[in-house]
């Protein structure tokens, strides 16, 4: 999101701009960086190393950084690799847009060039997070949490709106925390419900809900407006109380079943993805054992895992990291392998169901969309078998009549 941010923003100062062009015409590149965990720190470094490598070879000019990695790391990967022109933290329009000699233009607020495809936004509400989890660099990067004005928000929604996108996916550090230091209360069931009156918005979806302290006022409005995908993405990381403990989670087994007991009362049909880290400091096959049967226990529709990684500064970088890399690999590789069965057990359910799909693309000569139940590049797809041509974007019915591990399959419903 803040490279669309900054792409209109340039685009607007006549600076032609393209998101991961494949074309060697430009003359400056601009790589956002994350820095959040090891995987994404490699990729990074990896994207600037091979930019720099261009720049002295001539076919680019200039190469500056911006981002989680450069805001944590700035003089380090400066003394280490001085070819970079300039390095910027985040949220960094007007820092970058002075070194290229452009204006920031106030009147753009809620502009963006869209780097996902034009029917669907990711829709930040807010920047940074309060909580202390032991495992994560976030607040060392991104600060404080800070809620969008809520007038700010329906604009720029209102806007990805007028440009054609039909989904709106919110995100934040920590989403159910919104309106608390603006409004000095919980606000995300108030923003949802002016969020469903934006014209042209037919879908909702909700990302990266803190578990602990959920307001659960928020089950009754996504229960109540259709425009509001039956989807929670609620990250709970673990289930073994002594390991939520050791990470400051804030919560524990007990709660946690609690809640997700709650939200399945209040909303039957609901989609629960969550994420789990493996190899903590601490973590026993007997922890992970404990893990898996609570899986096996509370069958969440969608499940992604994360191998600790052991990052400075965070509360529990003073813990000994002795898990290898190999033993984080095969627990997360078991815990996928529990949710695989799972997963492939509630897609055979589905066999026989008509459902309501948003069309993402065409590939290999049929279309693949997703369900309400279903967010873009980390969930489960629909290949639908249609004798007419479908539009990205365009919503359809699709009778199922097969499924896989973590896809659907059928046929478009006239």
């Amino acid at each position: 999101m803040d490279s669309e941010v900054l792409s209109a923003q340039l685009q607007a100062n006549d600076i032609a701009v393209a998101h991961e062009s494949r074309r060697s015409d430009h003359e400056v590149v601009i790589i956002n960086t994350c820095g959040f965990i090891d995987k994404a720190k490699a990729e990074s470094i990896q994207t600037i190393l091979q930019q720099v490598e261009r720049k002295k070879s001539g076919k680019v000019r200039q190469v500056i950084v911006t981002g989680c990695l450069s805001a944590r790391y700035q003089n380090e990967l400066a003394a280490e690799i001085p070819e970079v022109d300039a390095w910027f933290g985040t949220e960094p329009y007007r820092e970058v847009l002075q070194w290229l000699q452009a204006d920031y233009k106030q009147e753009l607020v809620g502009e963006r060039l869209l780097s996902t495809p034009r029917h669907y936004a990711y829709l930040k509400i807010s920047e940074g997070c309060n909580r202390t989890c032991a495992f994560c660099a976030i607040p060392l990067m991104r600060g404080k949490h800070q809620s969008r004005p809520m007038d700010e928000i329906l604009l720029e929604a209102r806007k990805l709106a007028e440009k054609g996108v039909k989904e709106l996916i919110l995100i934040a550090q920590e989403l159910t925390y919104y309106g608390l230091d603006l409004y000095k209360k919980r606000m995300l069931g108030t923003l949802l419900e002016k969020l469903t009156k934006v014209p042209g918005i037919e879908w909702i979806r909700l990302h990266y809900a803190y578990p602990a302290q959920f307001p659960l006022d928020i089950l009754d409005v996504v229960k109540s407006q259709p425009k509001i995908c039956k989807y929670l993405d609620i990250p709970l990381q673990h289930i073994s109380d002594p390991i939520l403990l050791a990470m400051h989670r804030q919560t524990n087994r007990a709660y946690i079943e609690q809640l997700i007991h709650k939200i399945r009362e209040t909303i039957p049909e609901i989609c629960l993805r969550t994420t789990f880290i493996v190899g903590f400091p601490g973590e026993t096959p007997q922890h992970v054992d404990e893990l898996m049967a609570f899986m096996e226990k509370t069958r969440f529709d969608r499940v992604g895992v994360f191998t600790y990684s052991h990052e400075e500064h965070t509360r529990a970088f003073h813990l000994p990291d002795t898990i290898s890399q190999e033993e984080k690999e095969k627990r997360a590789e078991r815990v996928m392998d529990c949710q695989r069965e799972i997963s492939y057990e509630k897609n055979l359910a589905r066999i026989g169901q008509v459902l309501k799909v948003i069309v993402d693309r065409r590939e290999a000569g049929r279309f693949v969309g997703r369900t309400e139940y279903d967010s873009p590049e980390v969930d489960n797809e629909v290949i639908i078998h249609s004798p007419k041509n479908l539009s990205p974007g365009q919503f359809v019915k699709v009778h199922i009549t097969q499924a896989y591990d973590y896809d659907l399959e059928g046929r478009l419903v006239d």
